[in-house]
């Protein structure tokens, strides 16, 4: 029979301020944290981590640094530690004078946008993630 090894967990909180605080980050639209509770939650009840992460769709390592931030930070160690992910290329204020140039000079064609991207800021973005760019102005490429 296979051994299942179970980690301690720490109680900072009880069943009823856990619940509190999964309803919370539910309003404030803290998705990631509420996942991450409702794992807590499971190990809580009883569930090994690699079953308390199955249900939540998380894998069991990310489960177990899961449970080892819950223990050496309760809800704030839980909470994601990154700003949104990678840093834009482009200042907002370049991205105004990009889109106003763009604006000026209509219609481009998408080597000249790529041109002017590179020219002008020393940036270079994938034809894809430009025309992302591109719509969410308004604009089509």
């Amino acid at each position: 029979m296979k051994r299942v090894r179970r980690t301690e967990m720490v109680e900072h909180l009880s069943e009823q301020q856990l619940d509190e605080a999964i309803n919370e980050a539910q309003k404030a639209d803290e998705t990631r944290l509420v996942r991450r509770l409702c794992f807590i939650k499971n190990v809580s009840f009883g569930d090994t981590d690699k079953m308390a992460a199955r249900r939540v769709g998380a894998s069991q390592p990310t489960g177990g640094r899961w449970l080892k931030a819950w223990n050496e930070g309760g809800i704030d160690g839980l909470r994601p530690s990154f700003a949104g992910g990678r840093p834009a290329k482009l200042s907002p204020e370049q991205f105004d004078e990009f889109f106003e140039l763009l604006e000026d000079g209509q219609p481009w064609t998408p080597q000249e946008i790529e041109d002017l991207l590179w020219d002008r800021y020393g940036v270079t973005y994938d034809r894809a993630h430009l025309a992302r760019i591109l719509r969410s102005d308004g604009m089509q490429y």
